[in-house]
């Protein structure tokens, strides 16, 4: 009877083990799903939402000379 108890004992802690090691391994695949749909969320957002560019003309030429001492770029 002393050891039919123990492999009964036994079998529940391995039956709470393989528990908890499911539970465990679904909430991290949950918290992987919600965190790729967060992460593909934002990256579709930032897509549709472009900056825009503002270029301005080049008023005056870039001008280089030198003066004996170095090469001088006047922007």
């Amino acid at each position: 009877m002393h050891n039919l108890r123990s492999v009964a004992i036994a079998l529940i802690g391995l039956a709470l083990f393989a528990a908890a090691a499911v539970v465990t391994v679904s909430l991290t695949l949950l918290a992987g799903a919600v965190l790729t749909m967060a992460l593909a969320a934002r990256m579709l957002s930032l897509r549709a939402k472009p900056v825009p560019v503002r270029a301005k003309p080049q008023a005056q030429p870039m001008r280089v000379w030198n003066d004996g001492r170095g090469t001088i770029i006047d922007l």
